[in-house]
């Protein structure tokens, strides 16, 4: 499993919040929740290198379904990321100043945009990962989702159901939560795909060759 791209992303974007934190405390000005999700994009990148399973070929022959492997690895990675958003929400309620007018947004809607981003990530990963460019695939993944979080930000067609103010914030939660199980649904049935790509050359080295006549 790719630990070290993982824990890379997840402690860049952190580092980035808790430095751009410290200039909001020392400017006296709060953060707002979009460099939350400007901090939170390192560790959705380092996510699409996850469901790769370099050694595909060879668990085919053993009886343990080749979908383990990579559901085993995404499994790991949870606690990860889940850590890293709450280490983020932390980071940004402590340069909240303790006299602000007015309450902080709500954290749900936020919490569910982030975890629609990842399962959009790990869905375009997971269906990279059974194409004849599965050895890109965290290459390809990352700037496909990268390109469909921004279609769903900038549509004007989706970006008034998923985002705020256009939408509520429970409109926006609901919405965030049914694009991450629809995408977990899509990866589940990517991983259970049969990868084909060694078949015709396993086919032809089997295969008894002809003399020439």
């Amino acid at each position: 499993m790719p630990w070290a791209t993982l824990i890379t992303g997840c402690l860049a974007g952190t580092l980035y919040l808790a430095v751009m934190a410290h200039v909001a405390s020392t400017s006296h000005s709060p953060l707002g929740q979009g460099i939350v999700r400007f901090a939170f994009l390192p560790a959705v990148a380092a996510l699409a290198f996850v469901p790769r399973a370099p050694f595909r070929p060879l668990t085919q022959t053993t009886p343990v379904p080749a979908w383990v492997t990579p559901a085993g690895q995404l499994l790991l990675a949870a606690p990860t990321l889940a850590v890293t958003c709450w280490a983020q929400l932390r980071i940004v309620a402590h340069a909240i100043p303790p006299h602000a007018i007015g309450h902080p947004p709500a954290v749900y809607p936020l919490i569910a945009q982030l975890t629609g981003w990842c399962a959009v990530t790990v869905a375009a990963a997971a269906c990279v990962d059974r194409s004849r460019y599965a050895d890109l695939g965290g290459a390809i993944a990352a700037p496909v989702s990268f390109a469909a979080i921004a279609l769903t930000w900038y549509a004007p067609i989706t970006h008034r159901f998923l985002t705020e103010p256009y939408a509520t914030p429970r409109g926006v939660t609901v919405a965030w939560y049914a694009i991450a199980a629809a995408a977990l649904a899509l990866t589940y049935t990517a991983m259970r795909d049969h990868w084909h790509r060694y078949t015709s050359s396993l086919h032809r080295l089997s295969s008894p060759q002809r003399n020439p006549s």
